[in-house]
């Protein structure tokens, strides 16, 4: 009888560790600085987890965590928008504007600052893909342009630099009722934009790990030639993202605008880097190709909780600021070191 010594085992089959299949997630370095900065501010102040403290944290990071997540699908396709901020601005004008100024019903004016951020959205794509000039020029221009836009037009149909008066509208109850109302739980009201964060991380999330688009995604950022070359249609993907991002913040602006009942011509401005940041936090990479939705959600998070836990612990504001830095060089170098890892891993 011939007995043959069985082989070394295949690597390329070799079940892999735990925690090599935590590593390849872009999301677990946000994770980990989630629970990391919950666990302090937690620990400095009470007030942190009373149910009113975690509906107000919440209610701070759902916002940012809606733009947070469509901006990181953008990134991981390999580009950035800077006008995303000021379009939340944008889209709550024009709504109030078509309500207060010209009496339409409040469903119409939201249909008409969709239409009105698909287009800057797919403007912003078709241009960057026509001139092949990076995203962030580009972007840059629309968002100066945009801001020109909120001051000049307002104060033109206004005569201030507001809009108010949408509560008197036909149609807010029901709009409001959608976008800006709250649920009580435990005798505190949180607010449904949290609800809408949720969804659109939850749907995003399963877009890009679920579905051929989300590979689309991660192609064209990741390899945008072999993209092209193996059949992936790189401009109509990328103009997509573009729309993706307007269309959240159509989203953001008109939860804006139907819960305070006005909107300033000079909000938004700033907001595109703290969007930026929180994908960045989140698991993407500036290079594209790399990141997670949930990541940017958690990112958003811990933002939320962040900005809410300087003021319960009775701190000089002026820290978050500070935060945000230290967050963001930490993600960059965090993120550098899983992908590498990851990289490593799927050999």
């Amino acid at each position: 009888m011939t007995v043959t010594a069985a082989g070394p085992a295949d690597e390329r089959v070799a079940r892999a560790r735990p925690l090599d299949r935590l590593v390849v997630r872009p999301e677990i370095g946000a994770l980990l600085g989630a629970i990391t900065v919950f666990a302090f501010f937690s620990f400095v102040t009470e007030q942190f987890l009373s149910v009113n403290g975690v509906a107000t944290w919440l209610d701070t990071a759902s916002t940012l965590g809606i733009m947070a997540v469509a901006v990181s699908l953008l990134m991981i396709g390999g580009e950035f928008d800077l006008s995303a901020g000021v379009l939340t601005a944008s889209t709550a004008l024009v709504t109030g504007i078509l309500a207060t100024q010209l009496g339409w019903n409040v469903w119409l004016a939201l249909g008409g600052s969709l239409v009105f951020a698909l287009a800057v959205g797919g403007f912003n794509g078709w241009l960057v893909m026509r001139t092949g000039l990076p995203s962030f020029i580009v972007t840059l221009g629309t968002f100066l342009a945009l801001q020109g836009l909120n001051l000049g037009v307002t104060r033109l149909a206004t005569g201030t630099v507001q809009v108010s008066g949408i509560r008197s509208a036909e149609g807010y109850e029901s709009a409001g009722m959608l976008f800006a109302s709250t649920i009580d739980i435990a005798g505190t009201s949180f607010q449904v934009s949290i609800l809408w964060w949720i969804m659109v991380a939850a749907v995003a999330a399963i877009v890009l790990v679920r579905t051929p688009f989300g590979n689309w995604i991660f192609a064209v950022g990741g390899a945008p030639v072999s993209a092209r070359a193996v059949g992936v249609p790189l401009v109509r993907t990328k103009i997509l993202l573009f729309m993706t991002t307007a269309t959240a913040a159509w989203l953001v602006g008109s939860i804006n605008i139907l819960r305070y009942t006005t909107a300033q011509a000079n909000q938004g401005i700033g907001l595109e880097l703290q969007f930026i940041t929180a994908a960045v936090v989140g698991g993407c990479l500036l290079t594209g190709g790399f990141g997670s939705a949930i990541g940017a959600a958690i990112g958003a998070l811990i933002f939320g909780m962040a900005r809410q836990g300087i003021v319960y612990a009775n701190w000089d504001s002026d820290w978050f600021m500070l935060f945000l830095g230290v967050m963001l060089l930490a993600a960059v170098l965090v993120n550098n070191t899983f992908r590498r890892r990851a990289e490593r891993v799927r050999r």
